[in-house]
């Protein structure tokens, strides 16, 4: 009888975890009196799955969020990471958007979910603000959720960061 029953399949991040960075990212973007935010969270294979938008985020902010998460999933490093390195390369920026048919955005907000430091488990994107305000409220909410980020820390200019 057992036989019957389809087995669980391994889930290093689990739907609940999601939730969490999502419902964080969310309080931490309004304690912080940012725009209003739009979340993806992904697993380590690009799957989706949690996503909110607030009320009165833009219509692209869902495909942003979700093209920054996924880029970092990609590339193994955090969205900021990956504009610092391809900034004077257009071509291979072009052909990396191309690759993933669009679902690319080199600029921050893009952050790795980690567990136990090493383990990528997934990827969180936040657009809405500026960039690097969305990466500040990825980076504290996945912290928050009791996992690691990449990068552990948000840019030291993200108060300061004008749209």
């Amino acid at each position: 009888m057992s036989d019957y029953y389809i087995k669980p399949l391994t889930t290093p991040l689990p739907l609940e975890d999601a939730s969490t960075i999502i419902d964080h990212a969310l309080r931490i973007g309004r304690e912080n009196g940012m725009l209003p935010l739009t979340v993806a969270v992904l697993d380590a294979g690009g799957n989706l799955l949690v996503f909110k938008r607030e009320d009165g985020s833009g219509i692209l902010r869902g495909d942003i969020a979700t093209g920054k998460a996924w880029g970092a999933l990609g590339m193994g490093i955090s969205s900021r990471t990956i504009r610092e390195r391809l900034g004077d390369r257009p071509a291979f920026q072009a052909a990396l958007s191309a690759a993933s048919q669009g679902r690319f955005i080199p600029v921050p907000g893009g952050v790795l979910i980690c567990r136990n430091e090493d383990m990528v488990v997934g990827a969180v994107g936040i657009s809405g603000d500026a960039s690097d305000k969305d990466e500040f409220c990825a980076i504290e909410a996945v912290r928050a959720a009791g996992l690691s980020a990449h990068p552990k820390t948000p840019a030291e200019n993200w108060k300061d960061a004008g749209l």
